[in-house]
Order: structure tokens, then sequence, then C-alpha cells
């Protein structure tokens, strides 16, 4: 929790007036007993109705003062801690989205929403109670005990005797159960791993009629993560009747003990209440700083998450220098490329060179596994290669800036991913001020004209989130519009039409070779047909090259080329 202090830094002010009115708050708390004893000994015992009511104006008092005191202290301390939990949040989400895929693979996106999510809104509760309760229940049983002093010296030895005795029980039942507070949180991750990927896969869960099955699953998962709040609970269950034992213990020690005073004359009957009242403080003040101390447990086990995220550094980093582009250089270059993820024990990609001339299609086929999706995300900078380069216009990409050299870049993923909004929003994503004429050939291009117009909305018609409205044909294509919109130098469509039939793909390929004069185009693809006519074909196995040059070229040298071709042509058209 220390390393978050920092996100409290514009809540000085509200960090100091909190706790300091809830100290104002456990004053006025400890002079009732006081003022409770004098109308016993005084008040009732003389009969003196004037006293009484003069003492009990006074407690009215206390009791509103404190009343304020509290209520202040709480505005205070949660203007503290919802800015705390807003700024954390803000920052948590904002370095995220400068991680790299290498970052986010290695944590996994349902932990990282937990993370975002309930993890910081354990803190915020965390920074809270804290704020609220760590001067006031310190101050309680302190100021209690010392009071107890004042009144009886011989009776407050069952106060040095008891305080301790309570704080040993909650020593213990707290470090009996934050193991398990700490394994629970680690279990909610695997809950927002099965909730996520239920409610993304639903439609593939139907499809094999695999609900049970992951109903079963789900409930293990829940049934073991409600066994571990059990037990926790059944440990945490232990405080409050442990805890009154060892109080009522000491108040019938003092009533004991007082009695035999009060007979003698040493000690007043009121001065038993107040002793009686101050032990009851001691135990409502030590019952209240074992649920800050709970509270702060779940808080410091989701800090140690939060900060996990934090200490992550991105792998990836961008320079600001001076970058020289030379015309007479390939668009784009490989040189002796390699890279493998992280924990892979292979490369994905080994030993990769080749060279692309501007305005060039190029094709990229292989078999699934080969390597063609992470050699695109090579070209983005989405990961760094870990031998050899990847050069635009004689520049290594690491030279440029993210935004510059995604600027040059349009890609097309597997997956289209559209977002809640307007067909017009999804296509600006690019370029923000592109004019509607840009947004209808750039939908022209990727053959969406059409049933965009179709719709009565057109480019206002509002895209659900996912773009589930949508078919995948439909989405695809808007995709394809969306990275065509600013033309880009460098075109990327990562079998980006595997939902088009193939009279739509194949305008689309006619349409992109004549409408993007001078953008380097890729194409990856499962399909021959859609590669065929390429400049040049690279032809991927196992991550490395086996095959560069035309069509016929590798019908003629190509063994695994061929045997696609094979597959998918009848051999007098592969031919």
């Amino acid at each position: 929790m220390l390393k978050l202090i920092r996100f409290l830094k514009d809540y000085k002010k509200e960090c100091v007036i909190g706790p300091l009115f809830k100290f104002l708050e456990a004053c006025f708390e400890l002079a009732v007993p006081l003022v409770t004893a004098g109308i016993i000994d005084t008040g009732i015992k003389n009969h003196d109705i004037a006293y009484i009511y003069k003492m009990g104006g006074v407690m009215v008092f206390f009791g509103l003062a404190g009343l304020i005191c509290s209520l202040t202290a709480q505005y205070f301390a949660a203007k503290a801690s919802m800015g705390f939990g807003t700024a954390l949040r803000t920052a948590l989400f904002n370095h995220i989205c400068v991680l790299s895929y290498t970052e986010i693979d290695e944590i996994g996106t349902p932990s990282l929403m937990t993370r975002l999510t309930g993890d910081i809104n354990q803190t915020q509760s965390g920074v809270n109670l804290v704020l609220r309760l760590f001067l006031r229940s310190p101050f309680i049983v302190i100021g209690a005990v010392i009071m107890a002093f004042f009144v009886n010296v011989k009776l407050a030895v069952i106060f040095l005797i008891a305080a301790p005795l309570i704080g040993a029980v909650i020593y213990f039942v707290m470090s009996r159960s934050i193991p398990y507070y700490r394994r629970i949180q680690a279990i909610l991750d695997r809950v927002s791993l099965l909730t996520r990927e239920n409610l993304a896969g639903v439609r593939v869960i139907r499809a094999f009629s695999k609900q049970a099955d992951e109903t079963a699953d789900f409930n293990k998962t829940c049934d073991f993560l409600m066994n571990e709040q059990v037990l926790a609970g059944k440990i945490a269950a232990l405080l409050n009747p442990v805890t009154y034992v060892v109080v009522n213990a000491a108040i019938i020690a003092l009533i004991w003990g007082g009695g035999f005073q009060v007979d003698t004359g040493s000690l007043s009957q009121g001065e038993v209440i107040a002793l009686v009242n101050y032990m009851s403080q001691i135990l409502l003040a030590l019952v209240a700083l074992a649920n800050l101390i709970i509270a702060f447990t779940k808080a410091s086990a989701s800090a140690v998450r939060i900060n996990e995220v934090f200490e992550l550094l991105p792998s990836l980093t961008e320079k600001e220098q001076q970058i020289v582009l030379r015309s007479d250089q390939p668009r784009l270059s490989f040189e002796n490329v390699s890279f493998a993820y992280q924990k892979s024990e292979a490369d994905a990609l080994t030993n990769i060179s080749f060279n692309v001339p501007a305005g060039a299609t190029v094709g990229v086929i292989g078999g699934t596994g080969a390597g063609k999706s992470t050699l695109m995300n090579l070209i983005g900078r989405f990961y760094d290669a870990a031998q050899g380069r990847v050069l635009i216009d004689g520049e290594d990409i690491k030279n440029f800036s993210f935004a510059a050299l995604r600027e040059k870049i349009g890609i097309v993923p597997q997956k289209a991913v559209l977002f809640k909004g307007t067909i017009r929003d999804n296509l600006r994503w690019r370029r923000k001020k592109a004019s509607d004429e840009e947004l209808w050939q750039a939908l022209k291009i990727a053959q969406g004209e059409d049933f965009v117009r179709s719709k009565p909305d057109q480019l206002d018609t509002m895209i659900a989130q996912g773009g589930k409205n949508l078919s995948g044909g439909q989405r695809q294509r808007l995709t394809i519009a969306r990275a065509l919109v600013g033309r880009p130098e460098i075109l990327i469509l990562d079998d980006s039409a595997s939902a088009l039939d193939f009279a739509t793909d194949a305008k689309l390929r006619r349409a992109i070779k004549q409408e993007t004069q001078g953008m380097t185009v890729f194409l990856v693809s499962q399909r021959v047909s859609t590669i065929r006519n390429a400049d040049f074909i690279v032809v991927l196995d196992d991550g490395r090259i086996v095959g560069l040059g035309k069509h016929e070229e590798l019908m003629e040298t190509c063994s695994v080329y061929h045997e696609i071709c094979l597959s998918q042509l009848e051999k007098e058209v592969a031919a």
C-alpha cells in the first residue's frame, strides 16, 4: 500500500482533516463516561434535578459535537478515498495502454480486468477505513486505559490485562485469515476468466451443446471460491465471541472489585459505571480496529497485484529522433529477422529476409501456425524482433515513434473488431477529420458501400458493441475500409477476407489493385486464389521462408506451395 500513497498527493488536506475530526470525536466520546459518573454520584445521589439537566445537556452537546465531527471526517475520508481510486484507476489504465502485447500476454486480459476493477475498489475501501479509524481506534483504547487510571488505579490494572488479551485474539484471527483473503483474490481472477470466455464464446458453446460442461466448470470454481470464503469467514467469526468473552470477564471483574471498594467508600457507584463504559469503548474500538485490519489486509493483497502491473515495464520503447527516409531503398525490408514469444522454447520466425518495393502487392501464405500473423505484427512493431531488423524506406522501425510508424500502416487484423458507435465514428479511427467523401471511397474499395447505403441512417447507423448487429462479412469490410481511410503507405490485410464469398473477395482484390496505386499491400490468406496474382508470394512453413516468388515459379520450385495449391484447386486450374 505504501507504494500507492503517491495517488493521495492531491488530497493532503483531506488526509489530515479526516483523521483529525475522528480524533476529536474520540475525545468527546471519552468524556461521556465521566459526565455519566457525575450524574450518578452527584445528581441522582443528591436528587439534584437541575444538575442532572445540566449534565444531560452537556452529554447532548458532546453527542452532537461527536456526530458533526464524525460526518465531517466521513466526508473528507470519502473524498480522499474516491479521489485516490479515480487517480489510481486512471494511472493503471494508462499504464496498461502503454504495455506491449508481450506484457499483456504475460498477465492475461481477465486478470488485468480484475485488477482494474475489483482490486482498485478494494484498495479504495481500505484507504477510506484507514483515514477514518487509524487514529480513532488506538486513541480510544489508550485513552480509555489512561482515563481508567484517573478514576481508580487498582481497577485500572484490569484494563492492562484485558486490552493485550483482546489484541492477542485479534492478532491470532488476523494471522490465520490473511492467507485466505489473498487466495480469494487469485480465485476471483479465475472466475473473471471463465466469465469472459463464456460470454465471448457463447455461440461456440451452444453450437457444441457444452452449456452443461461450462456451467459445471464455473460452479466448481465458484464452489472453491465459496469454500475459501467460508473458511476465512469461520476464522473471522471467532473474533466477536472471543473478544466479548474477554471483555465481559473484565466487566465482571470490574463490578466485583468495584463492589468491594464501593462498600468501603473508596469508589463511587458512578465511577464503577464509568469504568464499565470505558471497557465497552475499548471493546468497540478494538472490534473496529479488527475490521480495519481485515479491510487493510484485503487492500494490501490487492495493492500487491496492482503494483505487479505498475512494475511491469513495456518492452517496447519509442525514440524521438530525426528520421531520414530514402526513396532509393525498398519500402519494407526484413534483414535476418528471428522472433520467439515469451516463455516459448521454439522460434516463431527464423532468419526471415526479403525486400518489398514501394507499390508492390505481397502475398503471404502458409499452414496454420507458420508465422504469418507474427510476421505482420513485426511490421507494426507490436513485438520487437529478437534478432535482425525491420526497415521502412531504409530506416529501422525502432527509430520511429509509435504514432509516426502506425500512421504509415493500415492494419486489418484477423479478428474484425468494431466499437460501439456509428459507422462514421468507426471509420474515422485512422483519421479523425476524414470527410464523408473519403469514407465512401474507402467503403467502395472495401466492397462495403452497397450495404451501408442500404441502411436507413447510412454512415450514422449505430453499431453494437463488437459489431454484433452486423454479419461477419460486413464487419470485415468495415475494418478494411477503416484501414484504407487516410491512404496508408503500407496496407496489411491479415486473412481479413475469410468471411467474404469468392465473388466479393475477387472484387475486393481488383478494387485494391486499381484504387491503391503506390500503396504497398500485404495479403495474408489461406486462399491461393487471394494471393496468386500478387507481385510475389512469401511461403512460410514453421517460421521459415520456404518459397519466394510468383505463383508460376513457386508451383515449380516450392513443394509446400504446390501442395497448398493442389489441396484447393483442380490440377488444371493450378497449372
